[in-house]
């Protein structure tokens, strides 16, 4: 059965940063991409920012651009979100999910964990 767990989120002052973590167990992702969402109280989910396979291609959502950084450790099985510079609407859940293309697309995705709380306080 494939699970992703996140974890690492937690509440922080604006400024702060918070790296986030995805243990993915069931099979082996490392011929897939990799991606963060997250999603605000009465808002829809939307994308952050996915990695390929091989780590040589990245995309972040503008907002966070030059703040977030995703990575990702294949021989863990494990992809990670180090965000800076946090700003109060930057409070959401945040998700990691897997999927067999390099997309932003949330419906392209197959397996998603259940979400760790992101919450900055300003």
């Amino acid at each position: 059965q494939v699970q992703l767990v996140e974890s690492g989120g937690g509440l922080v002052q604006a400024g702060g940063s918070l790296r986030l973590s995805c243990a993915a167990s069931g099979r082996t992702f490392s011929s897939y991409a990799m991606g963060w969402f997250r999603q605000a109280p009465g808002k829809e989910r939307e994308f952050v920012a996915a990695i390929n396979w091989r780590s040589d291609s990245t995309y972040n959502q503008d907002s966070v651009k030059s703040r977030f950084t995703i990575s990702r450790d294949n021989a863990k099985n494990t992809v990670y979100l180090q965000m800076n510079s946090l700003k109060p609407e930057d409070t959401a859940i945040y998700y990691c999910a897997v999927s067999s293309r390099f997309t932003p697309t949330p419906s392209l995705y197959s397996y998603w964990g259940q979400g760790t709380q992101v919450t900055v306080s300003s």
